[in-house]
């Protein structure tokens, strides 16, 4: 009996010390890996072509944050069986966990998750080679923010808002930006 006590007991300690480190985040937060539109514009920078992708919904730039718009449009791709097409979305909400920054091949990104309500996070991509901004982290857990980006969905853990930033590109052609507590990062 003690043997297999040990063992369970080793796991939820481990869990639990990743917990406190931020290395486990809750089903809700599971909202993005690195995702396909990097690895496709990754792969058209160095000349290769990637996979073929729905083009992005034309749809007027919201002027103001809409999560019942973004929670339909969650729902409508996590039931969609072809291609998910990137979305113009204004969410709002608190901060409710800051990730460290990291590099890929892209550039530096910093990662934090918005609560947009019923029970739904989303991650936040922040491209923080393009943004002027102080040093990250500029958001903190608590922070209220205003996000205007492109909403991506590659499926249930691959899905976020990026494209926070002033810039725009062949595939996105609207300039995102992040407020918090009332300052604006663009």
């Amino acid at each position: 009996m003690a043997a297999t006590r040990w063992p369970l007991r080793g796991v939820m300690g481990l869990a639990a010390l990743l917990a406190v480190q931020g290395a486990l985040a809750p089903a809700a937060h599971a909202r993005h890996h690195r995702h396909r539109h990097e690895a496709r514009e990754e792969s058209a920078q160095i000349g290769g072509e990637g996979k073929e992708k729905a083009q992005p919904i034309a749809s007027p730039v919201p002027e103001s944050c809409d999560n019942s718009k973004f929670l339909t449009d969650l729902k409508a791709e996590e039931s969609a069986q072809t291609p998910h097409p990137d979305r113009v979305e204004h969410v709002c909400g608190r901060v409710i966990t800051v990730s460290a920054a990291k590099r890929t091949r892209s550039g530096l990104h910093g990662y934090f998750y918005v609560d947009v309500g019923q029970g739904v996070s989303i991650r936040i991509v922040s491209d923080l080679d393009r943004m002027t901004a102080p040093t990250w982290p500029w958001v903190a857990k608590g922070d209220q923010t205003d996000v205007l980006g492109r909403y991506y969905y590659d499926n249930p853990q691959s899905q976020g808002i990026d494209w926070t930033h002033h810039g725009t590109g062949k595939s996105w052609p609207v300039e995102g930006y992040v407020v918090v507590n009332g300052t604006r990062y663009q």
